[in-house]
């Protein structure tokens, strides 16, 4: 099992100490939260709790997460990071590659891309990006990640995006890894078909079977089953000794780990208190 430290949702100036102490610890990697903004009024619910409901997010900070991914990565030298997810979907895919590219090339090839498409139609509409479709243009933004990585010319003439051909640099020495998060039908098909690996929000332990069993039905279906695929997931189990076994037998092979029940709207904790609970779960669960 690997172990990633959540750190977002929480004051800027938390980040960076956060993450060396992370670090320190043992911890194998970072994951961010992704968010734009909470818009004013809204009809689409949130589908990862309970209830649908996302007051829980109004007066959260979010540093934009790939600019997280920037600074904590300038003060740490072993620690991955991932994105939990970032919202691709809604954003213009040329620019995003090339900060990802940057990111690699400065952190030693030490981000994984977690992407997923927003559920929230409100974040399409402040970005002026068409609701429509959306799953498409997510499967064309993937193409185009992946092919602006190869450091020769390229372009794409989709069904949504048309982009001439055109050459970055530097890009990452080895590609980076796509991880996709979502429960449904088609994210699972689509983490299957072309991710090296799939992000889940948290489900209870029957459902992630469920899932996972799911998941690698598709694998061997689309023929991707014997090529290396992670599975991350917060868990209430990743709490207990027999719990991460438990985990592990599913298949889950990296486990999130938070302090914080942020659906709940817990309170944000001091600086000094959270790097003391990183530090107790290191001591008693991470062993190196």
């Amino acid at each position: 099992m690997r172990y990633h430290l959540q750190i977002g949702m929480c004051e800027a100036a938390h980040y960076l100490p956060m993450v060396q102490a992370a670090e320190a610890a043992g911890y194998d990697g970072i994951t961010i939260p992704d968010s734009i903004c909470y818009p004013q009024e809204a009809s689409s619910k949130y589908p990862y709790n309970a209830d649908g409901s996302r007051e829980f997010l109004e007066t959260v900070p979010f540093i934009e997460s790939l600019i997280a991914v920037t600074a904590m990565a300038a003060v740490t030298e072993k620690v991955r990071f991932a994105t939990f997810v970032y919202k691709l979907a809604v954003r213009q895919v040329a620019g995003v590659a090339k900060q990802v590219q940057s990111i690699q090339a400065l952190s030693n090839n030490r981000f994984d891309f977690g992407i997923g498409i927003s559920p929230w139609e409100e974040d399409f509409a402040v970005m002026q990006t068409p609701w429509e479709k959306r799953g498409k243009r997510f499967d064309e933004q993937i193409d185009i990640l992946r092919g602006l990585e190869s450091g020769e010319y390229f372009g794409y003439q989709g069904e949504i995006i048309q982009m001439p051909a055109n050459k970055m640099r530097p890009v990452p020495s080895k590609p980076t890894p796509l991880l996709i998060g979502g429960h449904t039908g088609p994210a699972l098909k689509r983490a299957a078909r072309v991710g090296d690996g799939w992000m889940c929000a948290g489900l209870p332990t029957p459902e992630l079977q469920q899932h996972i069993e799911q998941l690698q039905g598709y694998r061997k279906e689309y023929g991707t089953d014997d090529r290396e695929f992670r599975i991350y997931t917060g868990s209430e189990e990743g709490f207990s000794k027999e719990g991460i076994e438990r985990l592990e037998g599913l298949g889950v092979t990296d486990l999130i780990v938070g302090f914080r029940n942020i659906y709940n709207m817990e309170p944000d904790q001091p600086l000094e208190d959270k790097i003391q609970m990183l530090e107790g779960y290191a001591k008693q669960f991470i062993t190196r």
